[in-house]
């Protein structure tokens, strides 16, 4: 028999660690169990069908065939309840028990709950699944006012829906702008202006104190907490996650305060042959010199594929250990211009920004004056460049006006010398 390899997780890091895997060891014993009844799909299109913008065909990746053809077993429905690392074995729901010679984590989150009352109501939204999407296209396609929560990244998804799908929304924001860690007033603006053609109202300095609900139980209403009342047939919340670690409690595994998984460079937990990937990881960057969290789609697939290089590697098998060393991205397409983040935007000791235009706006964060992440609206050429900085790590301290030239490359922050 060969080495078993067992992957909690069928999102992107999980089928990516599934692959990797199987190209490095034809032999190897591959499972995958999912909570979830449908195999691997793409969250980042789900979005795009929830607009009423296109069929389910596409978003779908993985069919059942492709883990058959692929000699890996699929394990749809399944829920982990405890892991004993010390046997090395996995216990699930319907009580079965599954051994592991190497175990990764790749279980991603759940979306986070408004703690106040009637946020179980119907026609109150949350969306992360394709089956989350299927129920707010449904319910978009018919409802005529909508309150959208959440100022950040997903919450925007939320918005672009309801504007895509005649939804006439009241956006609630806590601070004085969307994104506000990320964007200043002119970044910021050019987005509450795009909402606002689609018939979305950014109301700032605002939130939700509670729900109220008609006689059928179906939300109605959003009080909030300066006593501002928005009546409303669609809800849509985006506040975060709380990552699926719960049964890992006990396990000797080391997780945060806010339940994420502790790694290593190469994605390795602090308990032998246990590693862990995408949304849940709170890894070690080697950009950032420090831990980090990052929610983005090709950050978790490349983090999947890390893990899986070293859980053979460690097993035995072909191939050299690998370390995870990655700039991410993350783009929105929901308006007449593109939006893209990368990196690490919110945090860093500086930063530069520039408007060009009513549609173009830049700003590139440091840290040590070296690039680690930034947010361009509009104009993304110089995205390769910035990406390239920040992977290099090159000190621009002395340059960072030129990061806001409209056209940058390379040889403005190399050093002649350097290149030869």
């Amino acid at each position: 028999m060969g080495t078993s390899h067992v992957i909690i997780g069928d999102g992107i890091a999980g089928s990516s660690a599934a692959e990797t895997i199987r190209e490095a060891d034809p032999a190897a014993e591959i499972t995958v169990l999912t909570d979830e009844g449908e195999a691997l799909y793409n969250r980042i299109l789900i979005k795009e069908f929830a607009k009423g913008k296109m069929p389910e065909g596409p978003i779908s990746i993985h069919q059942p065939e492709w883990y058959d053809e692929r000699d890996i077993e699929l394990k749809l429905n399944t829920m982990v309840t405890r892991i004993d690392t010390d046997a090395q074995i996995i216990h699930t729901h319907s009580g079965e028990s599954i051994e592991y010679d190497s175990l990764l984590l790749a279980t991603g989150g759940t979306p986070a709950q408004l703690p106040v009352e009637n946020s179980g109501a119907d026609g109150i939204h949350h969306f992360w699944t394709f089956e989350d999407a299927r129920a707010i296209e449904e319910h978009a396609a018919r409802a005529e006012n909508g309150v959208i929560i959440g100022a950040g990244l997903l919450g925007i998804d939320l918005a672009a829906i309801c504007g895509a799908q005649d939804v006439r929304a009241d956006y609630l924001m806590r601070g004085n702008a969307w994104w506000r860690y990320a964007l200043d007033e002119d970044g910021a603006g050019i987005m509450h202006e795009a909402m606002r053609k689609r018939d979305v109202t950014p109301v700032f300095e605002s939130g939700v104190e509670r729900f109220e609900v008609d006689d059928a139980g179906h939300v109605s209403a959003v009080i909030d907490p300066n006593g501002e009342r928005y009546e409303t047939d669609f809800v849509g919340i985006a506040i975060g996650l709380n990552f699926n670690t719960e049964f890992l409690r006990g396990s000797g595994i080391e997780l945060t305060e806010n339940g994420s998984i502790v790694v290593d460079e190469q994605m390795r937990t602090n308990v032998d042959n246990v590693y862990a990937a995408g949304d849940v990881t709170y890894f070690y960057d080697q950009i950032l010199g420090e831990q980090a969290q990052n929610g983005a789609w090709g950050s978790a697939k490349e983090q999947g594929s890390i893990a899986a290089s070293n859980m053979v590697y460690d097993t035995g098998g072909d191939g050299d250990e690998a370390s995870f060393h990655w700039v991410s991205s993350y783009s929105i397409t929901h308006f007449d211009f593109p939006f893209l983040s990368f990196g690490h935007p919110t945090i860093g000791d500086d930063a530069v920004e520039r408007k060009y235009s009513d549609s173009e706006w830049r700003r590139v964060v440091l840290k040590d004056g070296k690039v680690i992440g930034g947010v361009l609206i509009g104009d993304l050429a110089p995205q390769t460049t910035l990406k390239r900085l920040a992977r290099q790590q090159i000190d621009v301290s002395d340059r960072k006006e030129a990061l806001l030239e409209e056209s940058i490359s390379m040889e403005q922050f190399t050093p002649q010398e350097a290149e030869q």
